[in-house]
């Protein structure tokens, strides 16, 4: 991808060592684009940005895993001006096209001694040599991660009247994740020319189909922000709508790719589900089904535990403010159904269904039965594991 740059070093920011600190950084200004979490409590960063990303410009991104800047007052604010300011220095832009982020423990201040030392490594030696710059990707994208098992990265290539241009996202998250823009951070990269209008647009109508309906635990973050750039230097640009629909469903694709990997690797999650909701009387009640039966504790660990319980999914469904007839519901687990108009088909069903729930991967489908409208979420399950984790998070 033409223009970008990333790194990904160790600053001494997480206790264990680990990569803790990554910088993306486009040889010339960006049209950018971003969205925020909606959670009532932001961290710094999240203040930040709002107000940099006004300008629809962006150059550079600072990125550090370990600690959240998030109730650190005005403190943390200035901290995060700061690291903007070390960053612009160091690469000689203006300020206000550096933005930064923070994903980690929520309280501590920013361990800025740390950050001016390490600024002068993160910002120098940038290359264009190609295999290099897939390692220094792959440095950004661990650089990045909290409790993240493992990078999530996509790269996709797409062309607009014989022009190629490259898309590239990366993204963290494991936890802590019900994104109503969820903790969670994506990257957007594209070396296409398009403006921060329609990119904007265009994000959002891709997060709405992705990161907007994925579920590992309910919660959501501080932090969550999702930020595309997009520099020109393909060489191919957008010029009508035409080319627009095409960038829009490549997007599209990155970034349902990226919110199945955050599912997959949800924490202590060892299955990814497909909730579809079909037959809704509105699109409002497909939607309300899908996130109340996606959220439930109780669903979760029936996936876990390969226990074909409808009774907890139609139970979700019935108290989710949707409109519902017990009477009108088909539930099927992948092509097993377990309910036809509200009656169910028996025990034999259900022993064909928990072997279908023994996949790592498995869809099931309420049908309402009342209107034409469907709507989705991907989720995982709930084990044992997702408590261990989260009660030694900060230990």
């Amino acid at each position: 991808m033409k223009g970008f740059y990333f790194k990904g070093m160790a600053a001494n920011i997480k206790k264990d060592g680990k990569k803790d600190l990554g910088l993306i950084f486009s040889v010339r200004p960006a049209s950018a684009a971003a969205l925020f979490t909606t959670n009532k409590v932001v961290a710094a960063p999240v203040i930040l940005g709002r107000d940099r990303i006004r300008s629809g410009l962006c150059q550079a991104v600072v990125v550090n895993s370990g600690n959240a800047n998030c109730f650190t007052g005005e403190h943390g604010l200035k901290d995060a001006k700061e690291t903007a300011a070390l960053a612009a220095k160091a690469l000689q832009i203006p300020e206000t096209l550096v933005h930064v982020m923070s994903t980690g423990v929520i309280g501590a201040p920013l361990p800025m001694a740390r950050f001016k030392e390490a600024m002068p490594e993160l910002t120098r030696r940038l290359t264009d040599d190609e295999e290099a710059e897939k390692d220094h990707l792959k440095d950004f994208a661990e650089a990045i991660l909290t409790t993240d098992t493992c990078v999530k990265m996509v790269s996709k290539k797409g062309s607009v009247k014989s022009h190629e241009y490259s898309i590239v996202g990366i993204a963290k998250g494991s936890g802590m994740i019900r994104p109503d823009m969820a903790t969670m951070l994506a990257f957007i990269c594209t070396d296409l020319d398009i403006s921060s209008t329609l990119l904007k647009f265009s994000l959002k109508r891709a997060c709405d189909r992705s990161f907007n309906r994925i579920s590992v635990d309910g919660d959501t973050s501080t932090n969550d922000t999702v930020l595309a750039m997009a520099n020109g230097m393909s060489g191919a640009a957008i010029e009508d709508s035409d080319d627009a629909i095409e960038f829009q469903n490549l997007l599209d694709e990155v970034m349902v790719e990226l919110s199945r990997m955050i599912v997959r690797d949800g924490e202590g999650a060892t299955k990814l589900v497909k909730l579809v909701v079909n037959g809704a009387f509105s699109a409002e009640d497909a939607y309300k089904a899908a996130e109340a039966i996606s959220h439930s504790n109780l669903v979760k660990t029936a996936i876990y535990g390969e226990d074909p319980n409808w009774g907890r999914i139609t139970a979700a469904a019935g108290r989710s403010g949707a409109m519902v007839d017990q009477e009108k519901m088909d539930l099927s687990f992948g092509d097993i159904f377990l309910l036809k108009k509200g009656v169910w088909q028996g025990i034999d069903a259900e022993k064909k269904a928990a072997d279908v729930m023994k996949k790592n991967e498995l869809e099931i489908v309420l049908d309402l039965n009342l209107g034409n409208y469907s709507d989705f979420y991907i989720f995982c399950d709930f084990s044992e594991n997702y408590v261990k984790i989260n009660a030694d998070y900060r230990s």
